[in-house]
């Protein structure tokens, strides 16, 4: 597997039985604090790894540093976050590359191990199906209030947590509960994403926007302003895939484009599964109720009720 389907992470068969699943990303710090922030960067990019269904390995550290400019003790606490998220996945950082850059930028190449009968792709939803969301929306406009010094040092504390958790276990249960696609929720949003699973199984994707688990606050500054440039982008990409019912509320609606950083996993779950799958999921401490449903295609590929 490889592009072609906009998959999360490419697949290469190494034996009959097993295959390697590899992943990258990097980005800019979209919180203040260094260690945080290298935990949400290897968080996020795990994420690709448990999308497919797959156990991370090793991981190789990719770093842009303003050397000069900036400590080097950030850079320290960058690549300690980083190395502790790593090693709660069960892999274990085996080196890296590092440059000079005017601007930080930090993150993570993995390699994984994925089972070639388990492997869970986003393209094979199916209709029937149960949609299940694992970690809130909101990051994107919560980030965009801590730039703007609207955010509350709680609600830091809030979006530093969702970003930083792991979708270890929520991938562990939807192999066990035998998911017929996933995909991991980042910067093109929940829509963007769910456009992704929809258009490559050939089916369309409603979603009820009053069960989607959103972060506190993250409404209240949507109402405020606080979007971030590349929600723009994504509602203008979907304009044609997406039909809004006129009940979604329109900060709610903001959501649903909002950009996210180590979001959670969109989950097609077998309808004969999904009863007993939210109720693994709340044992877990997951949010477990499911979010939509997929529908033979209609017109476009994505409906908003």
């Amino acid at each position: 597997m490889g592009f072609n389907k906009a998959d999360d992470a490419g697949v290469y068969r190494i034996n009959e039985h097993q295959a390697l699943v590899q992943t990258v990303d990097f980005f800019p710090p979209i919180v203040d604090d260094p260690y945080a922030f290298g935990q949400i960067a290897a968080a996020n990019a795990l994420s690709d790894i448990f999308a497919m269904g797959g156990r991370p390995l090793t991981a190789l550290n990719i770093v842009g540093f303003p050397l000069g400019t900036m400590p080097l003790s950030v850079l320290t606490e960058i690549l300690r976050g980083g190395n502790d998220k790593i090693e709660e996945a069960g892999a274990v950082v085996v080196g890296g590359h590092s440059i000079k850059d005017k601007e930080l930028k930090y993150g993570v190449s993995v390699t994984g191990i994925i089972d070639i009968a388990k492997i869970v792709t986003n393209s094979g939803a199916r209709p029937g199906d149960k949609l299940f969301l694992t970690k809130p929306l909101g990051t994107g406009i919560i980030t965009t209030a801590i730039k703007r010094d609207r955010a509350d040092e709680e609600l830091i504390r809030t979006v530093i947590a969702s970003m930083s958790a792991l979708n270890s276990r929520a991938a562990e249960l939807m192999v066990k509960f035998s998911a017929h696609a996933a995909t991991d929720i980042t910067g093109f949003g929940l829509l963007g994403h769910a456009y992704e699973m929809a258009s490559g199984s050939d089916v369309t994707i409603k979603l009820w926007s009053d069960k989607l688990p959103i972060l506190q606050h993250a409404v209240d500054l949507a109402g405020e302003g606080m979007i971030p440039g590349g929600a723009a982008d994504n509602r203008e990409y979907l304009r044609e895939h997406v039909r809004l019912a006129g009940s979604v509320p329109r900060n709610t609606e903001h959501l649903l484009y909002d950009p996210q950083t180590s979001g959670g996993l969109l989950i097609a779950i077998p309808q004969s599964n999904a009863s007993e799958f939210g109720r693994a999921l709340k044992s877990a401490h997951i949010y477990s109720q499911p979010i939509g449903e997929v529908v033979t295609r209609d017109l476009v590929h994505l409906i908003v009720e």
